[in-house]
């Protein structure tokens, strides 16, 4: 039982590090630059079929992460300079109605360009085994997951909170006027915050590939768990999104792997086996409903 909840526990960290990497850059959109982009989780999406289509071509699982990130950041300058520069000053309502619209578009390109079929997407052949791990054995390419997911956030951390860099974007969300009258490019540094968070998107679909299904659709209910990490964390909080992040995969991965079987030893069997999937299905909404009845604002509103 204790082996059990440590491999869970670790698919629960390494869920969370690829929720972060989503988060991250729907948090710094949404909170910092004010917009709301639906359509974060077809960047998602197509981040990995473009690693899926490099992975083949070049037939190298690492040319094929670096080709699908880079594609992806390309998408997400020509999103930006066309479209999201023209909703950063329309109110809400249009901003969800054209990246909903954005979803369907990317939907039906994917389909068109790769076909209906999932793209089949293999790790690299040195990482596809398992490693020992305090008596038991664990994917090697679960713990590079880990690993990414923690060298991105540090990244994030020391940009965002403790770079020059960090301190203008800040400055622009909160006044973008007097930004530039100090000789700051506030539009340049919001075309490189929704680059880089298009490539986030890329880095965490090219990653989950090969454990889940690089097919059409996968990007909405990402994206929904996304919305959930960056309201608990606080909405334009990195800290928060990383807290997030890991609360919502460990609670999600532990509630889905132990939680059945909890009930199993409490209620009948028949009871158990239909109370148990939903139950687990669920639990994260309950602890988001739970944790904003207590902070409203999340647990690291960025302007506290």
């Amino acid at each position: 039982m204790l082996q059990l909840i440590l491999e869970q526990t670790l698919n629960g960290l390494q869920f969370g590090l690829m929720l972060f990497l989503l988060a991250a850059g729907l948090t710094l959109v949404f909170g910092i630059m004010d917009c709301i982009n639906l359509a974060h989780g077809s960047l998602y999406m197509v981040g990995a079929y473009f690693v899926a289509a490099a992975t083949q071509a070049a037939d190298s699982f690492w040319i094929g992460l670096g080709v699908g990130v880079a594609g992806a950041a390309v998408l997400g300058l020509v999103l930006e300079l066309t479209l999201f520069r023209r909703l950063y000053q329309r109110d809400h309502l249009s901003q969800v109605l054209a990246t909903f619209a954005l979803i369907l578009i990317a939907n039906e390109a994917v389909r068109a360009i790769w076909g209906p079929a999932a793209l089949l997407l293999n790790p690299p052949e040195a990482l596809a085994g398992p490693v020992e791990i305090g008596g038991f054995f664990y994917p090697a390419y679960r713990l590079l997951i880990i690993a990414v997911g923690m060298a991105v956030a540090l990244l994030l951390y020391l940009l965002v909170a403790r770079s020059r860099v960090g301190m203008w974007v800040r400055a622009g969300a909160a006044n973008r006027e007097i930004t530039e009258s100090l000789g700051i490019n506030v539009r340049a540094l919001f075309t490189a915050v929704f680059v880089f968070g298009a490539a986030l998107c890329a880095l965490a679909g090219g990653l989950l590939g090969p454990l889940l299904a690089v097919q059409v659709g996968m990007g909405e209910s990402v994206l929904i768990l996304a919305f959930v990490v960056i309201i608990i964390g606080g909405i334009g909080s990195i800290r928060g999104a990383l807290v997030g992040s890991l609360i919502v995969g460990t609670v999600d991965t532990l509630g889905r792997a132990l939680l059945p079987s909890l009930l199993r030893a409490l209620l009948p069997a028949d009871a158990a086996s239909t109370l148990g999937p939903a139950l687990a299905s669920i639990l994260i909404y309950l602890l988001m409903a739970a944790i904003l009845f207590f902070k409203p604002q999340g647990l690291f509103p960025a302007r506290a």
